[in-house]
């Protein structure tokens, strides 16, 4: 079958014009089911292996009996024998199966049988005369009918849409994909078992709220019947987080989807997954210190090396990142020194001479005007992990000021291969500070800024109930998983992304 054939046999809703292929397979399931043998009857197989053990410790399976059960993968007659590959959780194998060993009715059902329908079959680990390692059947047992046609096996699932769109498929057909997977999951686990190890306790807070708070971003907004309440997805877990410092849980974090009403790219889906820690009497430095040694230590578990290939660029994550200033990187990067201006107007005129603006509804503040310079002229800049440091007030709501310069704040981003990693403060605790800023930003959304945040009430009054110095997180999950893997698309390392509906 040619590859653009079999990809529209899998992307084509079944209408009434059924394809020849997907007739014949429905016709052999009739017939299946009229003779009272229903393969999606069988409720249960009993496995005692797996392809990848039996191949791995042949020296002791050589000769022994084994139960395994897969999918089709590959099928080769000769006469009276026919060799298959079948695909299980853990690899693949051939197997073996022969008209004298099986009976007349099997080795029909399996001479009918197709690539990607589901097996079990039982028998004995053996060694062909051309070396390969396959299981010799005594029973082949069909245990579900495909009724669709897998990609043809030499191109595969190539179609990158296709991918996101029919992820069992791509998962069944590319390897490569199964890999991103598993690294995302044990990388979930190794952060889980870090934190864990550190005294540091999971939980869960609330996926809706009645605003929205904790980052600078626009929400999805849904609405409660029974309460007649117009609710928000949660756009990071911040503010829940740092009550729970404030009840005397001193290291917190959780790991949640978040959701943000945003532009979709190669960077950014509507829902990711973030990472979120809190913990008291901690500050941003301990914070750099954590992160640094989370993601580093990552890598070498999971890759092997410090050092990874990512968008065409040699990443090494080896201990000691530097931390240089938002307004140092911006010098180098421009020579615009932001620390020389007296006034706004001074910031204003040398942000117009390398082509900076401010967006509209924003003010053209000095610290407006220094993240607009280092967001549109220096990010793309840094390549190799860096912290960037000190952070502008006007951008920073939650984030305590610099004792040293009050228009700065204790806050930083990790970037890596001109990506952000994450987001970290030492936390503002100051309840009559936090309320000004949340007035501040309240004032933004009221001028038509709808990525400003709200008035938090509730979180003001647990401030005022005392929160300890705190250093608080926020990593991308997607993100830290993209580069572990060398994928360009946050697509590739979620497994079921957004999509636009098929008209």
């Amino acid at each position: 079958m040619a590859d653009n054939e079999s990809n529209n046999l899998i992307c084509n809703d079944e209408s009434e014009d059924i394809s020849e292929i997907l007739r014949v397979r429905r016709d052999k399931l009739k017939n299946l089911q009229d003779d009272g043998r229903d393969p999606f009857h069988v409720t249960k197989f009993a496995r005692t292996a797996f392809s990848a053990d039996i191949i791995k410790d042949f020296e002791t399976t050589e000769n022994t009996e084994a139960a395994m059960a897969g999918r089709i993968m590959a099928k080769r007659g000769m006469g009276k024998a026919i060799f298959m590959d079948i695909a299980d959780d853990k690899g693949r194998i051939q197997i073996y199966a022969r008209l004298n060993d099986i009976g007349g009715q099997s080795f029909e059902d399996v001479k009918r049988a197709d690539i990607g329908d589901i097996i079990g079959v039982k028998g004995r680990v053996f060694k062909t005369r051309m070396g390969e390692i396959s299981i010799h059947c005594d029973t082949v047992e069909l245990l579900a009918k495909s009724l669709r046609p897998l990609p043809e096996k030499y191109h595969g699932l190539t179609n990158q849409e296709l991918k996101y769109r029919q992820r069992y498929v791509d998962l069944i057909m590319n390897p490569e994909t199964r890999r991103i997977f598993e690294v995302r999951s044990r990388f979930i686990s190794f952060v889980r078992s870090f934190l864990n190890d550190r005294g540091y306790i999971e939980v869960e807070t609330p996926v809706l709220n009645t605003i929205s708070g904790g980052a600078t971003a626009r929400p999805f907004i849904t609405h409660h019947n029974t309460l007649n309440l117009e609710m928000y997805l949660r756009i990071a877990l911040e503010l829940h987080l740092k009550r729970l410092i404030v009840g005397g849980i001193e290291r917190v974090y959780e790991i949640g989807r978040v959701f943000r009403n945003e532009g979709m790219d190669t960077r950014h889906n509507p829902e990711f997954t973030m990472l979120e820690l809190y913990e008291a009497y901690a500050d941003y430095n301990d914070m750099m210190d954590l992160f640094e040694e989370l993601l580093s230590s990552a890598a070498l578990e999971l890759t092997g090396s410090y050092r990874l290939v990512w968008y065409g660029e040699e990443i090494d994550l080896k201990p000691g990142w530097p931390r240089v200033t938002m307004a140092e990187a911006v010098k180098e990067h421009t020579g615009v020194d932001f620390n020389s201006f007296t006034t706004v107007e001074d910031a204003v005129k040398a942000a117009d001479g390398i082509g900076v603006k401010v967006p509209e509804g924003r003010d053209a503040s000095w610290g407006q005007l220094l993240y607009e310079c280092f967001d549109q002229r220096v990010e793309s800049h840094l390549i190799q992990p860096v912290f960037i440091i000190d952070h502008p007030v006007e951008i920073s709501p939650l984030a305590k000021k610099k004792e040293s310069d009050p228009r700065l704040t204790e806050r930083f981003e990790p970037f890596i291969c001109r990506s952000e990693f994450g987001n970290a403060f030492s936390e503002l605790n100051d309840p009559i500070d936090q309320k000004q800023r949340f007035l501040r930003q309240a004032e933004l959304r009221k001028a038509g800024d709808d990525e400003a945040g709200m008035m938090d009430e509730d979180y003001i009054n647990a401030l005022e109930h005392g929160m300890p110095p705190t250093g608080g997180l926020g990593v991308g999950i997607d993100r830290c998983v993209m580069m572990l893997t060398g994928s360009t698309s946050i697509r590739d390392v979620i497994l079921f992304p957004t999509m636009k509906p098929l008209e």
